[in-house]
């Protein structure tokens, strides 16, 4: 199966008060977490959509073998940035079979997570494998090409969950207690590194 991965990088960090996804977990920013574990596995095009805060990001994901799309619109939500993510990779016009969608403020995320999202999209036949964390589903996500257009009709900042609660009764799940684990504040990311020392 053909995978490609849409990694959401777009927003302001309004909370942070600083560009988070270039905050240093464990000697590396989290966004190349993200990037690295998604290019440790077979998926391609891994692609980034950039936004609020691309002059300061772009630079750093130079040489990767990776698409970036800016989403000009970043304003208007995350839906807009899966928008971008899926035409500006051209994921669309591809052979590709499903995408996997997932954030950068996310330090759990892994190539492992990754991994078994595909396996269990291999294993059943639903189109939608979501990630399991405190008894709500969200990203990472597995979403396969019949809701590509569900994804392109999405509106506002909830993203892909608009997708996952109407579909609820037709979607899997990953554990992934890790899912649990974003860094919204500056205390958010103080207490995560504290509690990796």
């Amino acid at each position: 199966m053909e995978v490609g991965i849409i990694i959401l990088a777009a927003g302001e960090s309004k909370r942070m008060g600083i560009p988070k996804q270039l905050l240093d977990v464990n000697g590396k920013s989290l966004l190349l977490n993200v990037i690295d574990s998604a290019l440790d596995t077979s998926c391609y095009p891994v692609t980034v959509v950039v936004g609020a805060h691309k002059k300061a990001i772009v630079p750093v994901l130079k040489d990767l073998p990776i698409n970036i799309v800016d989403n000009p619109r970043w304003e208007s939500g995350m839906a807009g940035s899966i928008k971008m993510g899926m035409v500006g990779s051209y994921l669309l016009s591809k052979t590709i079979e499903a995408v996997i969608i997932t954030t950068s403020d996310m330090p759990e995320v892994s190539s492992s997570v990754l991994k078994t999202l595909i396996e269990k999209a291999r294993a059943t036949n639903a189109n939608i494998i979501t990630s399991k964390y405190n008894d709500a589903i969200g990203v990472p996500a597995l979403i396969k090409r019949p809701f590509f257009e569900e994804l392109l009709n999405l509106e506002g900042d909830q993203g892909a969950r608009q997708i996952f609660k109407k579909y609820k009764n037709e979607l899997v799940s990953i554990d992934f207690n890790g899912g649990a684990i974003d860094l919204d504040t500056k205390e958010d990311y103080y207490n995560y590194v504290n509690s990796q020392n």
